[in-house]
Formats: structure tokens, C-alpha cells, sequence
């Protein structure tokens, strides 16, 4: 990392010298195997696929109406619009699959807004930094894609396992921010009014996004599709409502393209770079031998997660979330199940501490969105987002303590 090679590169040249001068394997006769078995499956395709659908909907008018049919049904709330900030990520990020994207397109969208409303500042930025998050929690999400493919755990389980902790962290955002504004009325000041009748004419605005995400999710947890499907419908979906918005023309169509093209390819490297060092970690006896050392320390299961908690907290000022499930996996995935923990559980565990690292400085992600379209200081931004820090580690905690949270939903999926 600190050399400034890709981090996927990295991960290979790291795997090839472990083969090279600790084991007897030949490295590339194994690296030709891990570039085959990671690449051949048809699981893999969901992600460019999932990738895409966010493209197509990051660049058309979708995200733009959904402001505009999210707007009269906020109003009435302690905190009005800042509220919108929550909801649109919540169902942006059931379509995008991003954390960046969420955070990008509804910034983009409703800082204008909120701003020139005089909403505060720090609530405003606050509630959307920690809001962006949940384009990783709440499926489909690229981040679970990666964890179940390296951890080797059903993606379609990991999609609806999110659905709850999501929803749960969502109301956790709007409920802080609807006790601010109940305390300080100043924060969120009074705009225009609206009638039910502007509330109902509001709804077809909505659609769209509520179809794409019947589509999708519905599809998977019925059983009718598997997630591959699943994207491929959503695609289909995103270009019909596209192009029914008249905001689809060539030009946008190849930036959906070669966005999607480049992102996938960026994830792709890291993934197969991850799952060979992987095998080289195993080569060497290094998670059997941590397990068994950790297992000396005679921790508990909730001592092992928080002194897990403390670690990602960490490696989050320092790694990006990818970077931080494919290097750390090989290690923390055998201690987890040593502990009795489901990898199910723990991938949604993960995916929460990769939320509260994209909102801590010095490589939060949201922050640097957010900065770029306010330009704000990123650590004043990163203030802003504390209270948002402190709720993702508070829902953490519930998770951990009542497991079925996560577990439920899956458990119920048709098979």
C-alpha cells in the first residue's frame, strides 16, 4: 500500500513471494488455478451487472425525481427535507450497489436544496455522510458481492440478510435527527407546504425506484432468480425507466458503460488478488496458527468481536473497504467460526464496520464526495458525521447481541 502499487497488484505480489521463498508450490501454476476459479463462475457476473444498473441510474433523471417525490412526503417531519437526505440513500442504495454513488447523486441533489433553504450545515452534511453509507448494507451492495465470493457464502442470503440492520440504521439516522430538530426547531426552518393532493401526484416520481427494487430483491428472495438474474432484470429495468424519463441518449449510455467497465475491473483485480494470497496464507499454516493462539487468550465471543471492532476501526483510517475484507478475511474469517459465529452474521458485521470507515478521516470516501461538492474542510465534515460514527457502531452492538436481527430474513428465503 504505502509503495502506491494498486492494491490488487499488491495482493498478487505478495502471494508470489510467499510461494517463492516459503513453500515448495510453484506460484504461478497456482495463480493460473485462482485466476480460473474466481473468474469462470457465473456469481462473478452479477457484479458488473449490478454495477451498471447504478451507472444507468446515477446518470438519468431517476435520482432527480426521487428528491422531487420524497420532498412533500418529509415535510411534516421534525427536521422536513433533512430527512430526505436518509430516505433517498435508503432506496438509492437498494438500486446502486455504492456507497460513493448513494453518497454522490443525492448530494448532489439535495445539499443545493438544504443549503439554500438555510437548513444547518452540520446536520445537512452530517446526515448525509452517515445516510451515503448505506449504499454497502442495504442490497444489492458490491461490497457483499466480494465478501461472498471470498468468503465463499450465499450472496443471495447476504442481499436479504442486510434488508433489516439497514432499515434498522436508517430509522437510527432519521430518529436522531427528528430528536435535534424537536430540541432545536432552528435547525430544519419552515419551507413550503403541501396538501395530500401534492403528496399523491408525487407518487409516480417515486415508481421507479420502488419497481427496480421489487424486481430485484423480491426475484431473490422468492427464489425465482438467482442474484446474476436478478441484475440482469435490474439492467433491463434501469434502460426501460431511463429511457421512459427521456434522459438516456448515446452519450450518457457509454459513460454508464465504461464507468460500469472500469469500476468492475478495479474490483475484479483486487478480488483475485485477495483470493490468491489467500491461498498462499493458507499454504503457510498463518490463520490455523492465529486460531489456535487466540484461542490461548481464553477471550469470550463478545470480547473477541469488540477487540475485532477496535481493529477495523483502525485499518478503516487507513484502507479502503475492499482492501480491508480481502486482507483481513483470511485471518478474522477461521477466528469468527472458531467462536461460533455465522459467516452469514459476520459478513453483515463486516459490511457495518466498512460503513463507519467510509466516515472516518484520513480516507473516509463519503467525506471526500461530500468535500467535493460543498468544499468544506474533510475533518470538519468528518465532526459533522460523528453522531452518524457513534449510531453505525450502536447498531453494530444490537446486531451482535440479537444475531436473529441479521439471521431471520435469510432463514425464511424460499430454497
Amino acid at each position: 500500500m504505502g509503495s502506491t502499487i494498486w492494491v490488487g497488484l499488491s495482493l498478487f505480489l505478495v502471494g508470489i513471494g510467499s510461494f517463492a521463498f516459503f513453500t515448495d508450490s510453484p506460484p504461478m501454476t497456482i495463480l493460473a488455478n485462482v485466476l480460473w476459479n474466481n473468474t469462470h463462475s457465473s456469481t462473478m457476473m452479477a457484479l458488473p451487472l449490478f454495477i451498471f444498473m447504478g451507472e444507468i441510474l446515477f446518470r438519468s433523471k431517476i435520482s432527480e425525481n426521487l428528491f422531487k417525490g420524497l420532498s412533500p412526503w418529509m415535510s411534516f417531519l421534525p427536521g422536513r427535507l433533512i430527512h430526505v437526505n436518509i430516505i433517498a440513500s435508503s432506496l438509492f442504495a437498494a438500486v446502486s450497489g455504492s456507497s460513493a454513488a448513494t453518497t454522490a447523486t443525492v448530494g448532489k441533489i439535495t445539499l443545493p436544496e438544504l443549503l439554500k433553504r438555510n437548513y444547518d450545515r452540520s446536520l445537512s452534511l452530517g446526515s448525509l455522510a452517515g445516510a451515503g453509507t448505506l449504499g454497502f448494507l442495504i442490497p444489492p451492495s458490491m461490497i457483499m458481492l466480494v465478501y461472498g465470493i471470498v468468503a465463499e457464502v450465499s450472496i443471495g442470503k447476504l442481499f436479504i440478510a442486510g434488508v433489516i440492520p439497514g432499515i434498522l440504521l436508517a430509522a437510527a439516522f432519521s430518529g436522531f435527527t427528528i430528536i435535534r430538530c424537536i430540541v432545536n426547531p432552528d435547525l430544519a426552518p419552515k419551507g413550503e407546504s403541501y396538501t395530500w393532493a401534492d403528496r399523491i401526484k408525487s407518487l409516480p416520481l417515486l415508481l421507479p425506484v420502488c419497481i427496480l427494487i421489487v424486481m430485484v430483491l423480491g426475484s431473490i428472495y422468492a427464489g425465482w432468480a438467482t442474484p446474476t438474474e436478478a441484475a440482469s432484470v435490474g439492467v433491463v429495468g434501469a434502460l426501460f425507466f431511463a429511457l421512459l424519463s427521456r434522459s438516456l441518449n448515446k452519450d450518457i449510455f457509454w459513460e454508464a458503460v465504461l464507468g460500469a467497465v472500469k469500476t468492475s475491473s478495479m474490483i475484479m483485480l483486487i478480488v483475485v488478488g485477495a483470493s490468491y494470497l489467500s491461498v498462499a496464507v493458507g499454504y503457510l499454516g498463518i490463520p490455523a496458527s492465529l486460531t489456535q493462539w487466540i484461542g490461548t487468550l481464553g477471550l469470550s465471543r463478545f470480547q473477541l468481536i469488540m477487540l475485532m471492532s477496535i481493529m477495523y476501526i483502525i485499518l478503516g483510517c487507513l484502507l479502503d473497504g475492499f482492501s480491508m475484507i480481502v486482507m483481513s478475511l483470511p485471518l478474522a474469517l477461521p477466528l469468527i467460526i472458531a467462536a461460533g459465529f455465522d459467516p452469514l452474521w459476520f459478513g453483515i458485521y463486516l459490511i457495518m464496520m466498512i460503513e463507519v470507515a467510509q466516515i472516518t478521516p484520513p480516507v473516509g470516501f463519503n467525506l471526500f464526495v461530500i468535500n467535493g461538492l460543498v468544499r468544506d474542510d474533510v475533518l470538519k465534515i468528518a465532526w459533522y458525521a460523528l453522531p452518524s460514527f457513534l449510531m453505525i457502531l450502536a447498531v453494530v452492538a444490537i446486531v451482535t447481541l440479537y444475531p436473529d436481527i441479521v439471521l431471520w430474513l435469510p432463514n425464511q428465503m424460499v430454497h
